[in-house]
């Protein structure tokens, strides 16, 4: 582990995919006091990704139970028509995927016009070079481990590689870009993700299992390398 990921500051983001659905505002609380530092919310359409989960109003209906940074995570195509919906419901940051529209500085726009910090999401099979245009106008870089649509999968070790390049790319930038990793992140894959530079944790199953009483827990031992 580098003498950059021993100081990183770790950030986790339970993603709330993996809550009890039928009490989210409890769920959120929950988390929040437990120590999680950002609620990820992760948006599907059943068409850019093989599922659908829940839209702003879901994100407004959540928005009073917390003060946390809410990290919405859009798997839908097209973005841009949807961005002041999720900033009016809430949304602190907005990530999107690149091949979601043809023109991501536009997309990055929009979602800067709405007060919110943009990220930009990289499936598996994406390269980092689709980055190079857009890389000095984000905030974050979001890094799939799994195949997004679903939640429960299996972390694919050959990101920890794609993981590496950005954090080496974005410290050469000496800019403040966020290196967030999102899918099969336990408490055994946790420290390879910081290992390789992440400082975003996204963690579904692994915050939320136990319930309640153990979040607290959870949240510590993967923030912890």
């Amino acid at each position: 582990m580098s003498q950059v990921s021993k100081s990183r500051e770790i950030k986790i983001a339970p993603s709330i995919l993996a809550a009890d659905f039928s009490r989210l505002g409890a769920e959120v609380r929950a988390i929040d006091e437990a120590g999680a530092d950002y609620i990820h919310l992760d948006v599907m359409d059943g068409h850019f990704v093989p599922n659908i989960s829940f839209g702003p109003s879901v994100i407004k209906s959540l928005r009073p139970h917390t003060d946390k940074i809410f990290d919405v995570h859009l798997m839908i195509a097209p973005v841009d028509p949807f961005v002041e919906a999720f900033a009016e419901a809430g949304a602190n940051i907005i990530t999107f995927h690149p091949e979601a529209g043809p023109h991501c500085h536009r997309t990055i726009q929009a979602i800067r016009a709405q007060g919110c910090k943009v990220g930009v999401s990289l499936n598996p099979g994406t390269p980092i070079d689709v980055l190079e245009p857009i890389i000095g106008d984000i905030d974050l870089v979001l890094v799939m481990t799994v195949n997004p649509g679903f939640g429960g999968q299996g972390f694919i070790d050959s990101q920890l590689n794609k993981i590496g390049r950005l954090r080496e790319w974005i410290d050469q930038l000496e800019r403040d870009i966020d290196l967030e990793v999102d899918g099969g992140i336990n408490f055994d894959t946790a420290p390879k993700a910081i290992a390789a530079g992440a400082n975003i944790l996204v963690a579904g199953t692994a915050t939320f299992a136990g319930g309640p009483p153990v979040y607290g827990s959870n949240i510590t031992r993967l923030r912890t390398p």
